[in-house]
């Protein structure tokens, strides 16, 4: 039997519509421009915790070329604001490989922005009057990541050495884990993160979670200082990661060494490794203006405004039945 119907009900797809409409007034009341970016891209994101999709063009007498499926429109946005673009948003398709469950299908939407001289606490502002146009939610709670750490783990995350992680996580519970790296603080961090802390956040208000480590910066700028930190954050919401925002990096020297210390990661970890996004780089290059940006899962942010539990809920055909 083809199960061709859809798993969100009519009713709940003619919500998801007026959520999808508030969007657009809430960037169009800012004059904040709509853009569309491809999906394809012949560069991909090279961290190794997020594995892109692969496909093959055919055409024009060449050799099939790979392109990558994007798992956010975030190069290809940021390319336009170094082409003058001024602040923008885009609400379109992800992709990610391995990603399925309650709250994760390896096709999903997002709204993603930025703003154009914006530092990291403009956009938490904004982020705050977002969610409280788009469900209602109180002004939301900050808090650095060594506050959580040593609030829910009693262990401060830019101090304590792996040994000291590894106690941390058997006092929670966690030693049937035990098979992460001995040599590397971040996976033990996330650990914690993920199983010990996360499950605590954004109950009665949203929860901001900033100050992360320099060593997960990613895409965002390093605040250098006594302990330098990373200039993103994280919101949360019953427990769930809603959104990522960053102070961007501008640096297409420093992006460049990020991507290649990634991709010997992926080596060392026997990931495949990806293409790095030349036309990205370039564009850094050219100069991308002081800005904050930050993306935010729809479906997530569906799921919370409807009080589902669920993912399929939300949406018309979740994999199993695209």
């Amino acid at each position: 039997m083809f199960t061709w119907q859809p798993t969100a009900t009519v009713k709940m797809l003619k919500f998801r519509a007026d959520i999808l409409s508030k969007i657009r007034a809430f960037f169009a009341a800012r004059d904040i421009l709509e853009v569309d970016t491809p999906l394809l891209s012949k560069g991909a994101i090279t961290d190794p915790n997020i594995i892109s999709l692969e496909t093959h063009i055919h055409g024009l007498g060449k050799d099939a070329e790979k392109y990558y499926l994007q798992t956010s429109p975030e190069f290809g946005m940021k390319r336009l604001l170094c082409a003058g673009s001024g602040s923008i948003y885009q609400i379109c398709k992800a992709f990610r490989d391995d990603e399925s469950g309650r709250r994760h299908n390896p096709e999903f939407t997002m709204v993603e922005w930025y703003r154009i001289g914006f530092d990291l606490n403009a956009l938490m502002n904004e982020m705050d009057e977002f969610l409280a146009t788009m469900i209602g939610a109180k002004k939301a709670e900050r808090m650095s990541y060594r506050e959580v750490f040593l609030r829910y783990c009693d262990v401060d995350p830019f101090t304590a050495d792996i040994a000291d992680l590894q106690r941390c996580a058997k006092q929670q519970g966690l030693t049937e884990l035990y098979g992460l790296n001995d040599s590397e603080r971040d996976p033990w961090l996330d650990l914690l993160l993920s199983h010990c802390i996360e499950p605590n956040l954004g109950y009665e208000q949203p929860t901001f979670l900033y100050d992360f480590p320099a060593s997960q910066a990613a895409l965002a700028q390093i605040r250098l200082g006594a302990i330098p930190m990373a200039e993103r954050f994280e919101v949360y919401i019953n427990a769930m990661e809603l959104a990522n925002g960053f102070y961007e990096l501008a640096d297409s020297t420093e992006q460049r060494r990020r991507f290649e210390q990634d991709l010997e990661k992926r080596q060392h970890l026997g990931i495949k490794a990806v293409t790095i996004d030349e036309n990205f780089l370039a564009a850094l290059n050219h100069g991308l203006p002081k800005c904050a940006g930050v993306a935010v899962g729809i479906d997530r942010l569906m799921m919370i405004a409807a009080g589902v539990s669920s993912l399929a809920d939300v949406i018309s055909f979740p994999v199993g039945r695209a």
